[in-house]
């Protein structure tokens, strides 16, 4: 059975299928390593995060397992029930908050009060003292997010926001952040917090979506370095792509 191409506009669970298929075929046995991300991405049409979002849902499966600088391997299918992989992919997720939470820090930063400002304060101050990961951390995150958008005073948009948020509370998205979140990445996620909180409290507008924006760009970009990368090396990575960005 030969890997056809996949269209870009297909999400990472057709992908995901096709990889199945083909083990299912028996083109891959149990033991045997796929080829990797970046052939498997030319192979396919796709980019590489599309197949990395693909793999990590194999895995969460029980289909595949990554061993960070050796190689995809095929496993044998598990006896029980596969955890349930979510429509959306992590991306389609963060990209989504890109562009909602970025509107909100505009309007937050119009709005903003002394009281505001000491929450967000002291929503920052734990952060610092957080260990990362932990599920305090991933809860810390969440608060800083849904307090933001608790200036505009609308619980509708503080339910939404958090809602979003707890997508990511899931097997397929804990597994990948597993592989691509240390206290580097929290350090650097923090001081983008602190650049939103700045430009929220300084009462501009564009500068506040702006630093919300990037914040969420760079979660995203964080998760599409290769397996295996360090974190500082990726950090400085995901900073330069991000300064040569345009939208």
């Amino acid at each position: 059975m030969p890997i056809e191409a996949i269209e870009p506009r297909r999400l990472y669970r057709q992908v995901a299928d096709q990889l199945r298929q083909l083990i299912d075929a028996g083109e891959f046995g149990v033991g045997d390593r796929l080829p990797t991300e970046r052939e498997l991405a030319e192979k396919l049409g796709i980019s590489r995060p599309t197949v990395r979002e693909a793999l990590i849902a194999l895995e969460v499966e029980g289909r595949v397992r990554i061993r960070v600088g050796s190689g995809i391997y095929v496993t044998k299918p598990r006896q029980t029930a596969a955890a349930a992989v979510p429509a959306e992919g992590p991306f389609e997720l963060l990209r989504a908050r890109e562009f909602i939470e970025g509107a909100i820090a505009a309007e937050a930063a119009a709005r903003v009060r002394p009281t505001d400002v000491e929450r967000l304060d002291d929503v920052l101050a734990r952060m610092a003292t957080a260990p990362h990961p932990s599920p305090a951390t991933l809860s810390l995150d969440r608060e800083f997010h849904t307090t933001v958008t608790a200036i505009l005073d609308n619980a509708v948009l503080v339910r939404f926001v958090g809602e979003l948020f707890d997508q990511r509370v899931n097997p397929y998205f804990e597994r990948l952040s597993r592989y691509f979140e240390n206290p580097e990445t929290w350090r650097l996620a923090l001081e983008e917090h602190r650049a939103v909180r700045d430009a929220v409290v300084a009462g501009d507008p564009e500068a506040a979506k702006a630093a919300m924006r990037r914040h969420l760009r760079l979660s995203q970009q964080r998760f599409t370095l290769s397996f295996g990368e360090t974190a500082a090396a990726g950090g400085a990575a995901v900073e330069e792509e991000a300064s040569g960005a345009t939208r």
